[in-house]
């Protein structure tokens, strides 16, 4: 799990600046005790030695006198056990002791030297003796009443034991750090597996479904941001499994319909090219050719449509139009076809004039083709399709309503989706409504279904005024608002 990754940047970073707090830490703390214990022994020293003009009160006039009260003061010091005191000449030489045993005259002694130049008469110090003991030493001069120098009283304690209760009281504050720095380092790589270990098997199920494994799940351990992703896994998995059947399905659906009116169009064509056939048959045979060549043309644009739409490059050629002349046309063409199939397609033919907009004549007369299409597919013989059309605040909308069989709540939603069909036994590819959808979207308008089963479905076309986008650029969904004053613009989608 350390080898690299997610856990190795842990250890070397979170792991690594918690080691340097650490020690830093315990390095601060070590110093706090000892300058807390060495500053408790060292003012002890000093108080002791603060009782000496009260101790050698009115012996203080000559050395000699001096030397008999310090001897007397050493030898009868009562805290011997605590430290010892001795009794130092103002030549420097150890004059008694409170140990009771000789003195080494040899020794070094840096706090009387101290003690002799400072004006307070104070000296401090902390060292080893000749026998590489530690310790710690105050001495206090005395002086005469002429300002004379007579003597000095030495406070020494040994070190050792301060030193090993320091060390032990920094063992254990390095003890607490370590139990602490395990317990944090084992609730870390606690913490980094149960990231690893998802994102791992997030990795495993990407890996799957990049192979075309749409039906693998990645399995939710908990409701957090981990969880989340596995929801979003979960969901794209899903939604990359319905494309891809809806694709088959396309490819499978549009491969049928080129395979139709080609079928026709090679059989008419061999039976032609034998010869010896009467002009009415050849008539016939003609018109069938042409029929689904223009049939196979319409498909394989409504491809090429659907191909501009999917990279961006779908464009629209503006101008003002009258959006009516364009309905009352696509209704016309129907027309024959409705009455062929025994279906009633009505056209309540608004009485007033609607206001003019900007539009693209074939790609709006295309949308409602294609709705009008749809319509009439799904309507059963006997049944109606009524178109209708009419402005409102601004907004010019067609109404496509027919009595089909209407469109599963279930199905709805999807209906505008590429590839997608909520009828499989109904001839058609799945994108003409997304083709449509996206046209609209280009003329800043929207195509809205409503559908219920059993019941049929209404197919809202709307798109605004060209005075309302005037007025309102913001509507505009084009990169170029459109304009009155222009007879021709070129606009496409805008990018995001």
């Amino acid at each position: 799990m350390f080898k690299k990754g997610i856990a190795r940047r842990w250890l070397f970073n979170s792991l690594g600046v918690m080691i340097l707090l650490f020690t830093a830490c315990i390095a601060a703390l070590s110093f706090v005790v000892q300058s807390y214990a060495y500053n408790g022994i060292q003012m002890t020293l000093i108080g002791r030695s603060d009782e000496l003009p009260t101790v050698l009160s009115g012996s203080m006039k000559t050395v000699s006198e001096f030397n008999a009260a310090a001897r007397s003061y050493t030898e009868n010091f009562p805290d011997k056990d605590l430290m010892e005191v001795m009794a130092v000449s103002r030549s420097g030489s150890i004059l008694s002791t409170s140990s009771g045993f000789a003195p080494d005259q040899n020794q070094s002694k840096p706090d009387f030297e101290s003690a002799l130049h400072s004006e307070n008469g104070y000296g401090y110090w902390i060292g080893k003796l000749a026998s590489g003991e530690k310790v710690m030493a105050v001495s206090r001069v005395a002086r005469g009443a002429n300002g004379a120098v007579l003597g000095a009283v030495r406070y020494i304690v040994s070190m050792e034991r301060a030193d090993r209760q320091i060390t032990y009281v920094v063992l254990v504050l390095i003890g607490i750090g370590v139990l602490i720095l395990v317990l944090v380092t084992l609730s870390g790589i606690y913490f980094v597996r149960s990231i690893i270990t998802p994102i791992r098997e997030l990795n495993a199920t990407a890996e799957k479904i990049a192979k075309g494994d749409f039906d693998v799940r990645v399995k939710k351990e908990k409701d957090d941001e981990l969880g989340a992703l596995c929801d979003s896994i979960n969901d794209m998995a899903a939604e990359l499994g319905t494309a891809e059947k809806m694709k088959n399905d396309f490819i499978s659906s549009v491969s049928h319909e080129l395979r139709t009116p080609l079928t026709a169009i090679k059989g008419w064509a061999e039976t032609l090219q034998t010869g010896g056939i009467g002009r009415e048959t050849y008539d016939k045979g003609m018109n069938v050719i042409v029929r689904e060549a223009e049939r196979l043309s319409g498909m394989v644009e409504e491809l090429l449509d659907f191909s501009r739409m999917q990279s961006g490059r779908m464009r629209l050629i503006l101008k003002r139009i009258d959006l009516l002349a364009e309905l009352d046309e696509a209704v016309y063409m129907f027309t024959d076809r409705a009455r062929t199939e025994h279906k009633n397609l009505i056209y309540d033919e608004e009485d007033t004039m609607l206001s003019p907009i900007l539009g693209d004549v074939n790609r709006l007369r295309q949308v409602f083709i294609n709705v009008i299409d749809n319509a009439l597919k799904y309507t059963n013989p006997g049944g109606t399709v009524r178109v209708s059309a009419y402005e409102d605040d601004g907004f010019i909308r067609v109404i496509i309503k027919d009595s089909g069989c209407g469109i599963p709540a279930e199905h709805l939603p999807n209906v505008k989706k590429k590839f997608y069909k909520a009828n499989q036994n109904v001839r058609g590819n799945g994108i003409g409504l997304a083709v449509a959808n996206e046209i609209m979207e280009l003329h800043s308008g929207s195509l809205d279904i409503d559908s219920e089963e059993g019941m049929g479905t209404t197919v809202i076309i709307t798109i605004p005024t060209m005075k309302k986008l005037e007025m309102n650029p913001e509507l505009s969904n084009t990169t170029q608002i459109p304009t009155a004053t222009a007879q021709v613009q070129v606009v496409e989608r805008k990018q995001d």
